[in-house]
Order: structure tokens, then sequence, then C-alpha cells
């Protein structure tokens, strides 16, 4: 699969229109609460300005109603935020879509809200052609809304003069392509969370590509049942223990393995203050609960990761939040970081555990996405990265590709 690359282009005196990921979290006044998204995506915007391009910036923020902004959905704080950030100022454009505004060369806006669009959600093709007479070029740098078909996302990318993927975006298929496509061997995929209805897809789609599969949370506590375990009160889908068979049966024939605890840490409730017992998987007391793994099952786990080739996380494997039940994902963190294989991490729980365990730098690749992140495990086509597939060739005598992506994603 090929995609231009805004690398590639001549961007000199061009009008430049990047649809970035700013959802940024907003405090009860309205103040950025962290800003790494606008930050990540600084490197599009320097190379557009450094090129000589006019450039105009979007992206949505919350869920705003079509034609209704509120002061509240307003892009303000962002507009704000890049402007100190790139040392000069960042107008906010209100109504944009009809072109009625004042760019030269060298410099940069941000558009509201792009949400607030009538036609955005629904990816109207005439909003998308309105947008496009006024652009030549159009960069998709947000892989965090990649899986939803909107305008800006998706019927833009089609009605653009020319289309590519900023650096952002690149970084994200390229990182998930060595994963998944073309991992070195052996490939671990930790997958934790809650349920797993929710994550079916997923398990039954990485059977057919890992060698081993971690799971963890709720998800492994239905592993464990549908091996026979007692979990006393662990959440756990009793109704999902065949399709939990089903998966583990799969994945044996290809030769791979489920990775499941053999002790565990428990509880006799959901509480920080809660008794706390180590005890074997395989026989939890009633009215008891699995809040982490034990100390055996952390250096079982550590184990595994530190013979992996690839190793892709999504999830903790204990609640982490509470002290008493951290030392899981905290072992578990530190194994990845410690481990010569090449990894990459994503989803809201996961980035968390990152950060307070202070092991960013040493995981290889951490997704921006969250939504987008799981649908690419589940090997789904997103919308907006078939946008940049379908409008690879270069269009317009603006492009003349030199080279393309060096991992090229496949849908796994």
């Amino acid at each position: 699969m090929n995609f231009v690359h805004l690398a590639e282009l001549d961007l000199a005196g061009k009008r430049v229109f990047i649809r970035a990921d700013l959802n940024v979290p907003l405090d009860a006044d309205g103040t950025i609460a962290d800003d790494s998204r606008i930050r990540a995506s600084l490197p599009a915007i320097h190379l557009c300005l450094e090129a000589g391009a006019a450039v105009m910036i979007t992206s949505h923020l919350g869920r705003p109603v079509e034609g209704a902004l509120t002061p509240a959905d307003s892009l303000a704080p962002v507009a704000a935020c890049l402007g100190e950030l790139l040392g000069r100022p960042v107008p906010l454009v209100p109504d944009w879509t009809d072109g009625d505004f004042s760019l030269q060369p060298g410099e940069v806006v941000l558009f509201e809200n792009c949400r607030g669009n009538v036609g955005e959600k629904a990816d109207d093709p005439r909003l998308a052609a309105r947008i496009a007479s006024f652009i030549d070029v159009y960069v998709n740098d947000a892989f965090g809304t990649a899986h939803r078909k909107e305008c800006t996302l998706h019927a833009l990318a089609l009605a653009a003069p020319v289309t590519c993927a900023g650096p952002l975006m690149a970084g994200e298929l390229e990182a998930l392509g060595r994963a998944l496509a073309r991992p070195a061997r052996p490939l671990a995929a930790i997958v934790a969370g809650a349920k797993v209805s929710t994550k079916l897809t997923i398990l039954e789609s990485l059977t057919d590509k890992v060698d081993v599969l971690v799971l963890g949370g709720g998800i492994a506590n239905t592993f464990l049942a549908a091996r026979g375990c007692e979990v006393g009160a662990s959440l756990h889908e009793p109704d999902l223990v065949d399709a939990a068979r089903r998966v583990e049966r799969r994945l044996a024939e290809r030769g791979g393995v489920v990775w499941l605890p053999e002790d565990v840490v428990i509880a006799d409730r959901f509480a920080a203050d809660a008794d706390a017992r180590i005890c074997d998987s395989e026989s939890v007391p009633a009215g008891w609960m699995i809040l982490d793994i034990g100390p055996q099952s952390r250096d079982s786990l550590a184990s595994t990761l530190a013979r992996a080739g690839t190793i892709v996380w999504n999830g903790p494997v204990g609640v982490f939040e509470m002290g008493a039940f951290a030392a899981g994902t905290r072992r578990l963190a530190e194994a990845i970081a410690a481990s010569p294989a090449y990894s990459i991490a994503g989803g809201g729980d996961t980035l968390a555990a990152i950060a307070r365990f202070g092991v960013g730098e040493r995981i290889d690749y951490i997704s921006t996405g969250g939504g987008a992140f799981l649908e690419f495990l589940e090997g789904r086509e997103l919308p907006a990265v078939a946008a940049l597939r379908d409008r690879a060739r270069p269009a317009g005598g603006l492009v003349e590709p030199t080279r393309r992506l060096e991992h090229e994603p496949e849908t796994i």
C-alpha cells in the first residue's frame, strides 16, 4: 500500500490544509490540561511553513452540534497554545468553509472546530468540494481519528487536488506496519481490558498473527474460567467462555500460546485499602476478586517478553491506579522497556501506565490513536487510510514522489 508523504511535495507558495488531531482535554475553566497532541502536530506545520506554504489547520474538539458551536466547543485555547509553541500569531478563523479569509505564504491560521460544520459527520462530498476549491494540498496528520468517516478525514482527502500523509500519520502507519505486517518473531501481543466482548474481534484477528497472546484484566479472568479455574467474584463474562476457548484453540493450531497468570493478587473488595492476598490463579476463593497478577506471573511475563522480537501492548494487567495492585503493570511496563524487541503501545489506559511508570522513552513507538489503534489491530480498513491509499498517485503536477513509506501497512 502506497502513500504520498508530505515531505515529497513542492510546497512553495501552495495553500496547504492540515487535518490535525488537536482534540485536547480541557479543564473546567477551559484551560488545556495536556498539550501533547498539539506538540505532536508541530512537525507537519513547521515543514510546511519552512517550505513557504500558506498553512491552514483544523481539528475537531469534543462533540459539538453541527451548525451550533458554543464557546465551549471553540478551538480558541488551541489557537493560543499553537501560537505560543510556534512563536507567532495563529488567528482563529470562525467561518471558513467558503474560503473567505486572507492568508499569504509563510502564514498560518487555525480553522474553527470542523465538527461544527454541517455535513462533517455525514462525510458530505459537497462540503468537501467547497473546501477543496481553495486548497492546493490536503494533509492528513490525524491518525487518532483515522477510523472516522467524516468530511475532513475522508471526503476531502478524495476531493483535494493533492492528498498526502503528514509525518505523524506516516509514522503511525510505518510503526503499525512494522509491528503487525512484517514483525520480527516471536510476536507478542498484550491485550487487556474489562471485557472479552469489547475486544473479541481483536483477539480473533490476532490469533492469525501472534506467537504469544498475553491477556490481562477481566479478559484474562474469562479465559481462566474457560480453562476451568475458579475466579471467585472476579470480573469476567461466563457467557463468553466458549469464545475464549475458540480463540485459544485457533492460536494453538498455529503453534501459538495464550499467556495467563499462574498466581494472582486478590482482594475482598474493589478498593485501594482492601485486604489483599496472593493465591494460585486456579482457585480464587468465593467472594474474592483478581485485581493484579502475582509475583511468579510477573517473572514469567518478563521472561516471555525478553524473548520476543516484536511487542504490541494494549492494556494493563491489573488495577494499576491503586498502589496495592500496580506491581503487575509496573513489571509489564519495565519488561517491555527492557526487552530488545521492537515495541509499540497504544490505548488510553496503556498511555497512562507508560506515563505513571516512566518508560515512555524506552518504548519504540507510542501510538497517538485510541479507537484507530484498536481498529487497526482488529484488521479493519480505516477510512482515512483508505483515502490516502486511493490518492497515492500524483495529481495536478504538484507531486513527483521520490520515496514511499518504508514500512507499508497491510490489513491484518
